[in-house]
Order: structure tokens, then C-alpha cells, then sequence
């Protein structure tokens, strides 16, 4: 059971609001110890990021967002991107990754 914090629930509202404005979002969720609620107070913000359409240059202005968005919040954030067809449609499908993100991460 998770006791993810309303104050990470902000910050990753917050965060998907902003990368939806650049790709659109198929599944955002946070993993990780902020999810399964045993972070330390220095802990990085894991995400998940799953958008529609992912090439590099998409991918190195989500990132660039992600690397200004942490620096402005002060809290480290440790994005792992992905596109729906990548998740759909390749051996990373059934991945313990996303098998992991899909059972235990918190979709925001």
C-alpha cells in the first residue's frame, strides 16, 4: 500500500501538465520508493512517461523540461520514457520494469 504524499502528487500533476504541452501523454505513474511509501527525504521522484510518439529530439525536450522542472522544485527526478508502441508492441512489454511500474507505481 502506498502513502504516496499529497506533495508528490502535486509536484507529478504538475509535471504531467507541463510534458503534455510538448507530447501527448498516454500513461504517467510514479514508481519506486515515493510510490511504495519508504522514500528517505533525499530520494529521487522515479517516473514513468509514456507518450504516443517518442523519437530523440521528443525525447531530449521532455527531458530538458524534466532537468528544468527538477531544478526549479528541488527535488531530483529520474524519468524513464517510453512510447506506447515500445510498451505495446515490443519484447519491453513484459519487462520486470514495467511490470513492476504497471503493478505497484501510482498513475497520476
Amino acid at each position: 500500500m502506498s502513502n504516496f504524499g499529497p506533495h508528490d502528487q502535486s509536484l507529478a500533476g504538475q509535471l504531467k501538465r507541463t510534458l503534455s504541452e510538448r507530447a501527448s501523454s498516454v500513461d504517467f505513474r510514479v514508481f519506486g520508493s515515493r510510490a511504495r511509501g519508504n522514500a528517505a527525504a533525499d530520494s529521487d521522484l522515479d517516473l514513468f512517461i509514456e507518450v504516443e510518439e517518442l523519437n530523440r529530439e521528443i525525447q531530449k525536450k521532455l527531458a530538458d523540461i524534466v532537468w528544468d522542472f527538477s531544478i526549479d522544485n528541488g527535488v531530483v527526478i529520474s524519468p524513464l520514457f517510453f512510447s506506447r508502441f515500445e510498451v505495446e508492441d515490443t519484447p519491453m512489454r513484459s519487462s520486470f520494469i514495467l511490470e513492476s511500474i504497471k503493478t505497484e507505481g501510482v498513475q497520476i
